[in-house]
């Protein structure tokens, strides 16, 4: 009954966070360590999705659990103004 209410309380969190610029850093097992910087698009009742900042293609979604912030699987913070500067000037 407790995870249930931390799980709400991650999405209650992130839904504030919707369409605000993130970043990501996911462990993908066996040191595997992806940071990506994205756009947090959209919280459903089990999962949410990140449209990531790719140079390569037009738009990437991935998306995660709430129990993967929850294990720590997934990091997210939010980027500063200074951050979102500099991977604008980098797009360019």
């Amino acid at each position: 009954m407790a995870a249930k209410k931390v799980l709400a309380e991650i999405k209650q969190d992130l839904d504030a966070c919707v369409g605000k610029k993130i970043r990501l850093r996911a462990n993908r097992g066996r040191k595997k360590v992806v940071e990506r910087i994205g756009v947090l698009e959209q919280t459903y009742p089990h999962i949410f999705v990140v449209k990531l900042d790719e140079k390569r293609c037009e738009a990437r979604r991935v998306s995660f659990s709430y129990i993967d912030i929850l294990t720590e699987e997934v990091e997210l913070s939010l980027c500063s103004e200074e951050e979102e500067r500099r991977v604008a000037e980098a797009g360019k």
